[in-house]
Formats: C-alpha cells, structure tokens, sequence
C-alpha cells in the first residue's frame, strides 16, 4: 500500500494518514484517487438553555478521519454502533457540513461547494440508506421516486422518455417496470431496499455510499441485494464504500476494510490482510466475535473488552480504546497512537499491537 496523492496534513499525535491499495481490476500506479479524505472532523454542540442557548460542550462524533478510495475499489467501514460510520458517509455527500477537514473528489475540494457546483457533484455521488422503507416518501409512487433524479438534473425531460428510463432501472434491480405506479408500502423490505438502489444509479453516479444497506433485511434477502450491487458495480464500473456491521459480508464485498471507533480509524488495510493479521487488539475482538461455521471448533482464548464504549462527547485521552483495552498502559493513557505501518499490510494506530502468537490465540483465523 501507498499514500495517496494529493494534499497531505503534517505529522502530529493521531495522524489519520490515508492508505490505499490497488482494486482488484485496477491498473497499479496512474490516476489519482477519486476521493481523498483528509482529516475530516464533525463535532455536535451540547446547548443548554431555552431562549439563549450557550455551547457547554461536543459531541465529536467524527475526529480527524483521513483515507483515499481509488476508482472501481471497493473500501468498508465497519465498526461498533456510534462510532461514526453513518456521520461519514454524510459528510462525504455533504448531507451534513464537516467542521473541519476536506473532502476531494476526483482532486476537487468539494466540502465548502455550494449552490450549481455542488448540485453538479452530487450528480457524481449517490447513496443507498440504511432503512428501506424510511428513506423512501410515503406519498410518491415508486415511479416518481425512481425518476426525481431525472426531473432536478432536468434529465429525460419527456414524460414517455422518463417513464421508460425508470422502467429500465426497476428491471435492471429485479423489480416489476408493471408496478411503476405502486406505493412503497406495497412492497416488501428487500423490494424496497432494490427501489433505493434504482434511486441511486439513475444518474450512472462514479461513487456509491452503501450505510448498512442489508442490515434491516433477512439473510435470504441480503444475498440478493449484495449480489445485484457486485453486479451493478462491474457493469457501471462504480466505486463502493460499503457501511456495515456484519464481518463476514464486508470481507465478501471489500478489497479494504477501514475499522474506526469512537470517530477514529484504528486500522486500514487490504481486506486479507487484515482479517488474517488484525493488529490493533479493537480489531481483533471484533473478528474474534464471528460466529464460527462448525459450532464445535475450538477458537481459542477471545479477548475481554471490559466495560462500555466511551460517549464521544468526553473520550479518554491519549488512545480513546485503552479503556476497555486488554493490553493498555500507562503509554496508552497520555499519547495518542498514529496509523503506522505494521509489517502485514494494515496500518493501526496502536502502541503495543497484536503478535502473531495473539492472533492466532484468539482464533481470528479459524473465524474465515
């Protein structure tokens, strides 16, 4: 792995600094990423009072995030509820403004565009949401919610034109170009979840965020939708940054993994790398939790993490997982760790990283 190109922040305590890989397909060297994140930050102001509100604190809930995703890869984000996955992915959209950091894509800064430039950018970036039924209106047929792209990109103008396009798009996701004029309660979770999917590759976009967009549906129904987005993605060439919290279908869909707790990134890396050599002990638990196929197999001493997730609006100092952290010190409590290379193809941000002794203790291999 490499840095990516394009602007890089000067080394300090908790350097997020991107790692990138090639995509399987891709051509090695060349073009640039097509999105370069660079110490991204969004912190929520606490209020307190009625008619005057002062600022008594933050919630920081994403806290200098920096990763690049290169063109036709495909990047996971995985990581305990509240850890900032979802706030990611939206501040990348510009969903929500960030409070500090950049966000490039295809080398153009996009975090401070506003107006026509960004309603241009936006036609590039499309995002399937993580409720099938919330994120799509009530009050709309399938028809018109498939088709809005067309109408604010004043795309296929014509009524006939129109209707045709959306029928293609229902076809192309499983779905029946007859029940164009259906409600979305009409239709079952994972017909709903494909009509999001219909939503978001109507403008042919270069970059699709995935938050979690199988986690409401049944497993039967998570294979199908996982298998028309791996399809739609080599079709249209698309580039996927995949939100979830099941282990094994990120490793499925992903050529990286981006681990991230309590609005940090503690380990990036090709996805073989690190399911078969975690380094950062948040990592490891995580994968020491799969449940394995054969019950009766032995996975070993699994690592303990005690007491809860800390609340982003106070995290601990230095390291924000020496709390719950099997191997912390006192090193761990006053300086924060930097994502530096560990010799197996990740980058962690750990002081005393996982050995091979302790990955293979905890049985991370036997949970493939």
């Amino acid at each position: 792995m490499s840095a990516g190109a394009g602007p890089q922040p000067g080394p300090s305590p908790g350097d997020q600094s991107a790692v990138v890989a090639t995509p399987r397909g891709a051509q090695p060297g060349g073009d640039e990423p097509l999105v370069q994140v660079r110490d991204l930050v969004k912190h929520f102001p606490i209020t307190r009072g009625i008619v005057v509100q002062r600022k008594i604190g933050a919630v920081k809930a994403v806290d200098g995030v920096s990763f690049d995703v290169q063109r036709g890869e495909t990047l996971g984000i995985v990581g305990e509820t509240g850890c900032g996955k979802s706030t990611t992915a939206r501040l990348m959209m510009r969903l929500l403004d960030a409070s500090g950091g950049e966000v490039r894509f295809e080398g153009r800064e996009i975090t401070r565009l506003k107006g026509a430039p960004l309603k241009a950018v936006r036609r590039e970036m499309q995002m399937i949401f993580q409720d099938p039924y919330s994120s799509l209106n009530p009050r709309k047929t399938v028809g018109s919610i498939i088709g809005e792209p067309f109408a604010i990109h004043g795309l296929e103008q014509g009524r006939g034109e129109r209707k045709r396009a959306v029928g293609e798009l229902m076809e192309r996701v499983g779905l029946n170009p007859e029940h164009y004029n259906r409600y979305p309660h009409e239709f079952s979770g994972g017909q709903r979840q494909r009509i999001g999917v219909a939503r978001a590759l109507a403008l042919k976009p270069k970059l699709l965020i995935a938050d979690e967009p199988v986690s409401a549906l049944d497993v039967s129904i998570q294979a199908q939708v996982l298998n028309l987005l791996r399809e739609m993605q080599r079709e249209l060439g698309l580039t996927l940054i995949f939100i979830a919290h099941d282990l094994s279908v990120v490793r499925h869909m992903c050529d990286r993994v981006a681990v991230m707790y309590l609005g940090k990134i503690v380990e990036i890396g090709p996805g073989d790398a690190l399911y078969g050599s975690p380094r950062h002990p948040y990592t490891g638990a995580l994968l020491s939790a799969v449940p394995l196929v054969d019950p009766s197999a032995s996975r070993g001493r699994r690592p303990t993490l005690a007491g809860d997730v800390p609340s982003p609006a106070n995290p601990p100092s230095g390291c924000r997982f020496h709390t719950r952290c099997p191997k912390a010190q006192e090193r761990c409590s006053a300086q924060e760790p930097s994502l530096e290379e560990t010799g197996t193809g990740t980058r962690a941000a750990c002081h005393y990283p996982l050995t091979p002794l302790e990955v293979a203790e905890i049985g991370v291999r036997s949970a493939r």
